[in-house]
């Protein structure tokens, strides 16, 4: 499937905007592109389900219903049922905010459809260009007619920035989820370097949980959230390579993303090839990048290592599973119930070991005589028995705390078996973005060859982001979480 965004602000109020853009028959009065426009059987053309069937100027028949209208929204939603051009299964939706500066209207359009094959790349930019971008233009032209498009000299001088309307997560003390509260804000203009990205989906990891706690430290209040997916609404200076309606996602080490629209750096960004949808770049990018580097880097797994996974079931967990299995490792893994015992099974996990209590070691040793590469989000609860559980010259990579704190490591708890510890951040691993963008495109293409498989993915919305932290917390999820704005 196709997906085409674009965006754009329309000097003039929300109320005036949607008085046209609500009239399903008004496109042969200010699109350009529209010769003759009428509405089937004599409905109303603000009535749910109405056809409108409308000729263009270069000679092609379309006929459009039109599926949702909300007024309190400021949204529609329609599709095409037969058409001469070839766009299959499409369906669009326009929707409207009110930007407060200065009381103009943020104008929303998006669309996903089929193409013949052969003629994506020519219908996508036929649809965003000489539809979507031209349409926005045109309704400038008919507002500016009848006088309700204001210029900088009617309503004084523009301002420098403009801000946008969104919704985000809020910590203002550290504490259980219900710390977590919703609020309105807004959502500025970008600045030199950033992208102003609308948000449709957003990864939720621990990190997000050990910033609510106090863990992690961090400035009171904070948004929690380190990576999102969306599209791209519009650009800063100095920002190459990026456009407005590009889908991105981003991953970056400030905390931010539990919100709608979003300001980031543009060095953080990378856009999405057509095949990865929005909800799974939000729960692969942070995930899938970290289990690369601790395979190819950290762990340097190859045929024969024997690699332990703490949380096998989990997001990061199912990745490195069925990734270390197709390197040739011998993979085992801890979960805490059956349920995910088998879904580990199924992402390649070579043996499972149920427990609850942190007990592992001894099956460890039976099943492999310890390993080699130890991968722990488990923290301070696991300590001993993952010193008891490597080989000698074993690694144990430390990658959270989900039990609490881990106390500091005396020298001589590791020299015993020569041991090695690292407690590494996926951030100095995407250091550039170069790096970033080479890293993510490997987990795309593990995703794409079968290295790696889609884990599960749990959808939460933005205001039940305490729900997605207690069931993050409780050990009760299999795969990923994302919130959906």
């Amino acid at each position: 499937m196709q997906r085409v965004v674009r965006s754009t602000i329309i000097d003039a109020p929300i109320e005036r905007v949607w008085a046209v853009l609500r009239d399903f028959n008004s496109h042969d009065q200010w699109h350009a592109v529209v010769e003759t426009s009428r509405i089937e059987g004599g409905e109303r053309s603000d009535q749910v389900g109405c056809v409108r069937s409308f000729t263009l100027r270069d000679g092609n028949r379309i006929r459009e219903q039109l599926l949702t209208l909300s007024d309190t929204e400021h949204r529609s939603t329609y599709c095409i049922v037969e058409a001469t051009v070839p766009l299959q299964r499409y369906v669009a939706t326009v929707t409207l905010k009110p930007v407060t500066d200065g009381n103009r209207t943020f104008w929303h359009w998006e669309s996903t459809f089929a193409t013949p094959p052969g003629q994506e790349r020519e219908l996508r930019e036929m649809v965003a260009r000489d539809v979507y971008e031209a349409g926005f233009e045109n309704l400038r032209q008919h507002l500016r007619q009848g006088g309700d498009l204001r210029t900088p000299g009617q309503a004084g001088p523009m301002p420098s920035a403009l801000a946008l309307p969104t919704r985000r997560v809020v910590v203002d003390r550290h504490g259980n989820p219900e710390v977590l509260r919703l609020e309105d804000a807004e959502a500025p203009a970008p600045r030199e370097g950033e992208v102003r990205i609308h948000q449709r989906a957003v990864g939720v990891n621990f990190i997000d949980v050990y910033l609510r706690r106090g863990w992690v430290p961090a400035p009171l209040p904070l948004v929690p959230g380190m990576e999102a997916a969306g599209s791209v609404l519009d650009v800063g200076a100095q920002v190459a390579g990026l456009l407005p309606g590009d889908r991105v996602a981003y991953l970056g080490p400030v905390p931010g993303a539990y919100c709608g629209v979003r300001c980031v750096p543009a060095g953080w960004v990378v856009r999405l090839p057509a095949a990865i949808e929005d909800e799974t770049a939000a729960a692969l990018l942070l995930k899938g990048i970290t289990a690369d580097y601790l395979l190819r880097d950290l762990g340097q797994v190859r045929r024969g290592t024997r690699l332990l996974v703490h949380a096998a079931a989990g997001g990061v967990g199912l990745l490195l599973c069925a990734w270390a299995r197709r390197l040739g490792a011998t993979v085992l893994g801890t979960v805490s119930s059956e349920e995910k015992a088998r879904v580990a099974r199924e992402h390649g996990c070579e043996h499972v070991i149920v427990t609850r209590d942190y007990r592992f070691a001894d099956a460890v040793q039976r099943l492999c005589g310890g390993v080699d590469v130890l991968v722990d989000g488990l923290g301070d609860a696991a300590r001993d028995e993952n010193l008891a559980a490597l080989a000698r010259r074993g690694h144990w990579i430390s990658l959270g705390q989900a039990s609490g704190p881990l106390a500091a490591l005396a020298p001589d708890a590791l020299v015993a078996k020569s041991l090695s510890f690292s407690r590494p951040v996926v951030f100095d691993y995407v250091a550039t973005p170069a790096q970033l963008a080479e890293r993510a495109q490997r987990v795309w293409d593990a995703l794409g060859d079968g290295s790696i498989r889609l884990p599960p993915i749990e959808r939460h919305s933005l205001e039940s982001a305490a729900r997605a932290h207690e069931r993050l917390e409780s050990r009760a999820t299999l795969g990923a979480l994302v919130l959906l704005p």
